[in-house]
């Protein structure tokens, strides 16, 4: 069979661009997955005692874009999801992002307007007005004390690295409440699919012009579809690029120890952080919490943090930066072949999930048009 286009992952970006281009441009497409499962680290699957979890951890979709929210609501129904997490410090479970009832419980004060939390703030955290690195972005934004506590020891197990040593850029993405709000998003739409992930993802390739071969790594067989017209890659662009430079972009990777329990539920919400460096994990997670799942049973998920496994979190330095571009500039090279690179792994860049839908629904948009876009 003779395909139009060749889509290299099944993940939200390769799933993405196959269903817009077989529904929208009327194209044979063919999409290439390594994995034995389509959905990327979104996948999601039912475990021996009939419990929904996900197999490359949590995924807790919210928006603001409402194209995204317009696009996703096609192959789902969403059942509504406010997303809370609390970082187990000093003996207490504090409300992550820091808010009012943090710096209350903590610190045993008795604040109750944001005019009072906004003081506390101007007191209590210090004056850089152009953060160096992660520690200088974290002491401009919570001060010494939460950083101390609740972020420089997670950051350290998350990137093996102390937050002095990283961008200020992973710090920055802190937030900072003034008031009592708790929700650890406050994006217009959170909500998770109703019959999970996997579902989701199959009712997009539900198309007769899509092909999806599953535990077919492209690196290999590649030579096999030289006569595609337009190729979309969405695997880590370095290694398209046989790693020609030396060096491999670093990603930082996770690894989860599963638990079922003879109880209905674990924990007070469907996330718990661990900041303590006596503790090897960095967080547990509980699905039921935030699927709605009826089951006398429950699973929990224990985090670590790791450098071996699955490609999960870009390392944010300079090295990585100067490395990236040059693979980006040999990728651009490519579009006059018709090859481009769309989504996290090919851009090195960290996405959220609506970013990623987004990101591809406009990558279709532009390549359709005729114009280059690549991030």
């Amino acid at each position: 069979m003779k395909y139009d286009v060749l889509v290299v992952g099944a993940g939200i970006s390769g799933a993405t661009l196959a269903e817009r281009y077989a529904t929208i441009a009327g194209k044979r497409v063919l999409v290439l997955e390594k994995r034995n499962h389509i959905g990327g680290n979104c996948y999601d699957y039912l475990n021996s005692d009939g419990i929904l979890v996900p197999a490359y951890g949590p995924h807790f979709f919210h928006t603001n874009f409402e194209d995204v929210w317009e696009y996703v609501n096609r192959f789902s129904g969403w059942i509504p999801y406010e997303h809370r997490v609390l970082s187990a410090v000093d003996g207490k479970l504090l409300p992550v992002p820091v808010n009012i009832l943090t710096v209350n419980e903590l610190f045993g004060l008795r604040l109750s307007t944001e005019a009072e939390m906004k003081q506390w703030l101007e007191e209590n955290t210090a004056k850089i007005d152009a953060p160096a690195n992660s520690e200088e972005a974290a002491l401009r934004r919570v001060g010494p004390q939460l950083y101390e506590k609740l972020f420089k020891p997670y950051t350290h197990k998350q990137w093996d690295r102390w937050p002095s040593e990283l961008d200020a850029s992973v710090m920055d993405r802190i937030p900072v409440r003034t008031t009592f709000e708790d929700r650890y998003f406050t994006d217009k739409y959170q909500a998770m699919p109703e019959k999970g992930y996997a579902k989701l993802f199959e009712r997009m390739l539900d198309n007769p012009l899509i092909e999806v071969r599953l535990g077919v790594d492209y690196m290999n067989a590649k030579d096999l579809f030289r006569d595609v017209k337009k190729t979309l890659f969405t695997g880590p662009i370095d290694e398209f690029f046989g790693y020609k430079f030396g060096e491999r972009l670093e990603y930082r990777s996770l690894r989860f120890e599963y638990e079922t329990r003879d109880e209905e539920y674990y924990q007070a919400t469907a996330q718990i952080n661990y900041p303590s460096p006596d503790v090897a994990f960095t967080r547990i997670t509980e699905p039921k919490r935030a699927t709605g799942q009826q089951h006398s049973k429950t699973t929990i998920i224990r985090e670590y943090s790791t450098w071996e496994g699955e490609p999960y979190y870009p390392v944010p330095s300079e090295r990585n930066r100067h490395l990236y571009e040059r693979y980006r500039q040999e990728a651009i090279a490519l579009e006059k072949d018709g090859i481009h690179f769309v989504g996290r792994l090919a851009n090195y860049k960290y996405f959220n999930m609506d970013q990623a839908f987004q990101n591809a629904l406009k990558f279709f948009a532009n390549l359709e048009k005729g114009n280059s876009y690549h991030e």
